[in-house]
């Protein structure tokens, strides 16, 4: 016997207000087009003004709770991944712990931006195995859309807020390859590589800041190093990219998503995609992307999926797991 990580529980969020690739047009000296050929993105969902984060995680939260058929009291920890917590502190999971009604264990937020989410399930993960949870609510919620500058037309079509959330809960497994939960995880960062993707304020700078990145720069480094973060969860767990059932990647690129699809050897009806409806939601964007492939039926008990995320640091990784 073996303990295992296992998904009972899967939800998300996205604001009401939808963007379509046209409102840019009035602003930007761009077009839809432009967008859909560089990125695949034909629109995203902006926060309302009173909307937070921890908003968004919440409600994204209270969806894989319900997916779950469990309650706040059956819950041991919180982990929340997001770069845009709504303050400097205390950490916005801490704010999703007291929206749940949630009064005991523990909750802490994660920050490896567009990555941190496969970085919040590596850690849940380790929590549960160690013994320190049997349930964990793992989280990943944005608002980019409070770090643009909409006057960059290479960053600001890219972006959009949303939540995803999933339930993990300890169970027995066989320790081996067929069993379901988490099978393997891989983490990378390399901080040499910051001047690419990063935003130009902060505590220490007293502003909020912008984001700036170096598209080109990041794309090469994203599609070698998702497919070799991906391999090596693979060959950890044991297996091969032939085994995948579906990848559900960092939704930032259709380019970088059909890239990294290609080297992995997998056609694209093994990957499930949803940056055109949302665009780069950064840490939210697996969690989402999980649920709604559920949600469509792509995603059934039993498959074997790999995720896998790269984002500002660098930070990257991947985490295999059967559903």
């Amino acid at each position: 016997m073996a303990g295992r990580s296992v998904v009972v529980g899967v939800g998300h969020y996205l604001p009401k207000r939808v963007v379509p690739n046209s409102e840019f047009e009035k602003t930007l000296d761009t077009t839809d087009e432009w967008i859909r050929t560089r990125s695949g993105i034909e629109r995203r969902h902006f926060a309302a003004e009173d909307e937070t984060t921890s908003d968004l995680a919440t409600y994204a939260a209270k969806a894989a709770l319900q997916d779950a058929g469990l309650t706040a009291d059956d819950i041991d920890a919180i982990v929340l991944a997001t770069s845009t917590a709504d303050l400097t502190f205390p950490s916005a999971a801490t704010m999703v712990q007291a929206n749940l009604g949630m009064t005991r264990g523990f909750a802490f937020d994660v920050q490896a931006v567009c990555a941190g989410f496969v970085f919040a399930l590596s850690n849940a993960n380790a929590l549960i195995l160690s013994g320190q949870a049997k349930r964990v609510l793992v989280i990943g919620a944005e608002t980019f859309s409070r770090i643009m500058d909409w006057t960059d037309r290479s960053t600001c079509v890219l972006f959009g807020d949303g939540a995803g959330a999933l339930v993990l809960e300890a169970q027995d497994g066989a320790g081996t390859s067929d069993d379901r939960g988490i099978l393997s995880t891989d983490l990378h960062s390399d901080g040499r590589y910051k001047d690419l993707l990063y935003v130009d304020g902060g505590v220490s700078t007293q502003s909020t800041g912008h984001l700036r990145m170096q598209g080109n720069q990041v794309f090469r480094h994203a599609v070698e190093k998702l497919t070799a973060t991906a391999e090596t969860a693979l060959e950890r767990a044991g297996l091969n990219s032939q085994d995948v059932d579906w990848i559900v990647p960092h939704q930032a690129n259709i380019r970088i998503i059909q890239g990294t699809a290609k080297k992995m050897g997998l056609p694209m009806d093994h990957v499930v995609v949803t940056v055109q409806d949302h665009g780069n939601t950064s840490a939210a964007s697996i969690p989402l992307a999980l649920s709604v492939g559920k949600e469509r039926g792509q995603i059934k008990q039993g498959d074997l999926i790999v995720t896998e995320a790269i984002g500002g640091g660098l930070a990257w990784g991947a985490v295999v797991l059967r559903w």
